[in-house]
Parts: structure tokens; sequence; C-alpha cells
């Protein structure tokens, strides 16, 4: 085989209009050629326990596999599977003459300018951008396949699996990377999660949260051109490396992320995927899952550490990756660099309280839960679907209002509980809603805020006239406007210390500039 590698190094082994020059990139598992426009990737004859393809016949079958599986996140990019010959002349060519000794996925090359790790070693990856991924994921998640065979693998047992091989396969070997102490602490906490979570990843198997994900989610393998979000590479040769809990899919990103300096990127990808996803229940889990992807990706640099056809600089450079990976999913186990606190923002409708949210949410790198998505997951529609009940009845009925509150501060407590801030928007009009929003924060001992919006009854009422073009999350319009003002009890219980007072009719930065006075936003230094 290393005659093949050298012979597909070459130019005339893709044709007469091939491009003058062949890149080689080199993986653990596979040799990738990078020919002008067209990639070519080639399967290693390997057997590293997790995959093996050391036949053909495994090897040809990975890789229809992997066009079919790609097609769901990258439609367009892979091209088909086209065998590698060996000519008379005893040299490997693309789709040559002679006998086919193996195959190969034909890709169409995506720019290397849009690729995610790149941008973001630029510092180039934008917020906007990072909200685009998170929105492509959760509609990839919501239509990918989840049945009873998938189910199987959130089970704790199955999941244990995963986690102990990577400890097995790496028993000896992780101590030349990170001190015993060290090694020792990632494997416990990981393992004690398993025993003492058993529950919650049982909950997220039977709840539809475990589907046929990527597996393999890292920016090397997104890329973003033209508004467009393209994720390539899934896994292919495991069934259980990809059947898992999207969490795990959302948290290897997030992971990445991190470990490219960007923890607070990180925190939006999860913070905009679990609205997206309405899942704020995975908070719960996503450090655990940080941390196992973290190791997963440690194994592969150790592996390649040691594979003398990598060369010396590739060996030195994983050596390098390893380490940082291992303290990456050490990490994981310990607190957050946030600090926990819930902030809420209410007010009446139309007072700008949704548009302060979501600043509030980039300046503390936290999530927004808000009444109005989480009513209507709660009633089976899309977010923006008019429910149009009248006030106070149907949908807005009393007993169903308490419901959706009670199920805003149950999805903040769990974010809290992971150790990170929260944010809720919702109206809070009743002084029993904000004292229940209180007594959470006092029950779980952190820091508790409330930003009361305000703004001028004409500019409230204009914006509630340009709600009736459609595409908003809220059903409040303007004739409810008089009558909810009306019912709305005065914020006269909130102390000062408590309640920070924002006129949203004034520019954004104003009411940011009060905030940051009054909540601690972001450390200083990790934001670029």
């Amino acid at each position: 085989m290393g005659d093949l590698k050298d012979d597909l190094a070459l130019a005339s082994a893709y044709g007469p209009h091939a491009a003058s020059e062949v890149q080689l990139v080199e993986t653990h598992i596979s040799w990738v050629f990078l020919v002008g426009d067209d990639v070519y990737k080639v399967k290693k004859p390997v057997d590293l326990g997790f995959l093996d393809f050391h036949t053909t016949e495994a090897r040809k079958a990975a890789c229809h596999a992997e066009v079919t599986l790609n097609a769901r996140l990258a439609p367009g990019v892979y091209l088909g599977v086209v065998p590698i010959r060996r000519g008379p002349d005893g040299v490997h060519r693309i789709e040559g003459p002679g006998d086919t000794v193996d195959w190969a996925v034909h890709m169409a090359r995506l720019p290397d300018g849009a690729r995610a790790d790149g941008r973001v070693v630029c510092n180039l990856l934008r917020g906007e951008d990072v909200d685009a991924i998170a929105r492509r994921l959760a509609e990839f998640h919501a239509g990918a396949r989840c049945d009873a065979e998938t189910s199987r693998f959130g089970e704790p047992d199955v999941i244990a699996r995963n986690v102990f091989e990577n400890f097995t396969q790496t028993r000896g070997d992780v101590e030349r990377f990170v001190r015993p102490a060290e090694a020792e602490e990632i494997e416990r906490t990981q393992t004690d999660f398993l025993r003492d979570k058993a529950s919650l990843f049982r909950a997220r198997a039977d709840g539809g949260r475990v589907r046929d994900g990527h597996g393999d989610l890292r920016l090397e393998h997104v890329y973003l051109e033209g508004g467009r979000v393209t994720i390539v590479d899934c896994i292919e040769f495991n069934d259980r490396f990809r059947y898992g809990d999207v969490c795990s899919d959302v948290a290897f990103l997030s992971m990445d992320l991190a470990w490219h300096g960007r923890v607070d990127l990180a925190e939006r990808l999860l913070a905009r995927y679990a609205r997206e996803a309405d899942d704020f229940d995975l908070y719960a889990l996503v450090d655990f899952y940080e941390g196992y992807r973290a190791y997963v990706r440690a194994k592969v640099s150790m592996l390649l550490a040691a594979d003398a056809g990598a060369g010396d600089r590739g060996r030195d450079r994983a050596r390098v990756e390893a380490r940082r990976y291992l303290l990456l999913a050490l990490a994981a186990g310990r607190r957050s660099l946030l600090s926990p606190r819930l902030v809420c923002v209410g007010g009446l409708v139309a007072s700008g309280k949704s548009t302060i949210a979501e600043a509030i949410s980039h300046e503390l790198g936290a999530p927004v839960i808000d009444a109005d998505r989480t009513r209507k997951r709660m009633l089976g529609v899309t977010p923006t679907s008019h429910v149009d009940d009248g006030p106070w009845q149907g949908a807005y009925e009393p007993r169903v209002t308490s419901r959706v509150y009670a199920e805003v501060l149950r999805r903040a407590r769990v974010v809290l509980a992971s150790g990170r801030p929260v944010i809720v928007d919702a109206s809070f009009r009743s002084r029993a809603m904000r004292d229940s929003a209180r007594h959470l924060a006092a029950e779980l001992g952190v820091p508790f805020a409330f930003v009361e919006c305000r703004c001028p009854p004409d500019v409230a009422r204009r914006r509630l006239t340009a709600r009736d073009a459609g595409g908003v999350v809220s059903d409040a319009r303007l004739p409810l406007f008089d009558e909810f003002a009306a019912r709305f009890e005065p914020f006269d219980e909130l102390s000062d210390r408590e309640r920070i007072v924002l006129d949203t009719s004034s520019p954004l930065e104003d009411g940011l500039s009060t905030l940051r006075a009054r909540v601690a936003t972001w450390p200083r230094g990790l934001v670029m």
C-alpha cells in the first residue's frame, strides 16, 4: 500500500486534465489527496480496534457509507466512490486502466477560507456564524433518525463502553502527557458521572434526544460560504460513534471552540442550540460530553504521535495537541469559568424585553429561556405560529400561564445547576411570578437581578402594530395593550439592589452600559 500512497501523490494519477499539483493530507485513518477542485479520500488499511479497514471489501463499504451519510449535512459535496486501479506498468491511478485494487471517495473541494477552524484562528468566526451553525444542527438533529435502535445507544452501559474504551486504549500512554494524578482525575470524574447520572441518560433516550448524528463534529469539518453551513466528514465506520445524544454532537463542537481559545463562542453555540432545539436540559450533561469528546481527540492525537509514518513534525504537533486535549478533558470536570446567576427580563408587552434579553445573553455567555417560545413548544406549534385565543383565554388562560412559568423556571434551574448564568425573558406581570424567580435564585444561592424594560406607550403601540406583518414569536398585538397594562402589577416589591430599569426607547448601547455597571459579564481576556 505504500506504493499506492506515493503513486496517488502524483498528478499523473488523475488523468490528463488534472491539476498540476497534488497535496496530501494524512490522518490516522486516511490519506486525502487534494487535486485542484477535487478531493480523493483513501482509507488506510488499518485495524485500530474501534475501526477495521484491513480488507479491501471493508474499505469499499466504508467509502459508500461515507458518501450516503454525508449527503445529509453536505449535499452536493460527496460525488461518489471511484476505483483505484493498478495498471500494467504497476502504477496506481484513479479510474485508470488495470485491475481495481482499492477505492476512494470523490469529493468536491470546498474553499479553505470557508473552513471554520481557519476562521477562528484568524479571529474571523463571528457570533452570527455560530448562530447559523447552531440553527443548522438543530434542524439536522430534528430530522435525524430516532428509533429503538438509535435510542439503545443512549443507555448508560453503552455510553460507558465508549468511555471505558478510551481509557483502556490509552492505558500506560496517557501519563506521558499529563501527571498520573490528573489522568486519574479525568477517569474518576467521567466514571462517577456515568454512575451517578444513569437516570439522566435514560431520560434523554426516552425523550427522543438520542439520534443518528454526525459523530465527529469539529470546526475543521464546518464550512461557511454564501450564507450556507456545510458540514462534512461524519463518522461512517462505527455506528455506535455516530448514534448518540444530540448533546454529544454539540458538545464536540463547543469543546473544539474552547480548545481554540473561544470559550465565549462555545457558550454562545450551546445557548443558541438549546433555544433552537428547545433542549435546555442538555446543560445537565454538556460538561460530561465535552470532557468525553476532548479525551477522544486526545486519544487520536496519541495514536498519531506514535505513528512513524506521520513524520517528525506531525508527531511533534500531535504530542502538543494530545496534552492540550487532556487538559481540556480535565477542566470539563471542574468549575466553569462563568458564574451562575439568574437574570430576569420583564415588563409590558412590546417594551423591548426580547431585544434586551438577547443582548444580555451575549454579554453573559448565557442562554435565554423565554416564556413565548416555551408556551409554543408546550402547545406543539412552531415558535412563529400565531395563537389567537384572545386575552386570558385558551393558551393564555391563567392555569396554562402558570404551567408555562413553572416550565421556564425548571429549565432555568437546569442551566444554573450546571454552574452557568441564565436569562429568563417573560412579562412577569404579577408579583407571584417574580417571587417564584427570586425564590429559585435564593434556593440555589445564586445572584438575582431583575431588568425592568420600559418605553413610552406610543413606542410600544408602534412596535405592536409592526408585528402584524408576522414572523415574531410573541402573540401580543395592539388590542391587548391597554388591558395588559391595566392588569400589570407594579415592581414595588423589588429592592433597588435587585432591580435595573432600562428605557428601551434609548439606544441599545446606553442600556448595555447600565447593565455592565450592575451585572458581572464575561471575564475580560476571554472575548476576542
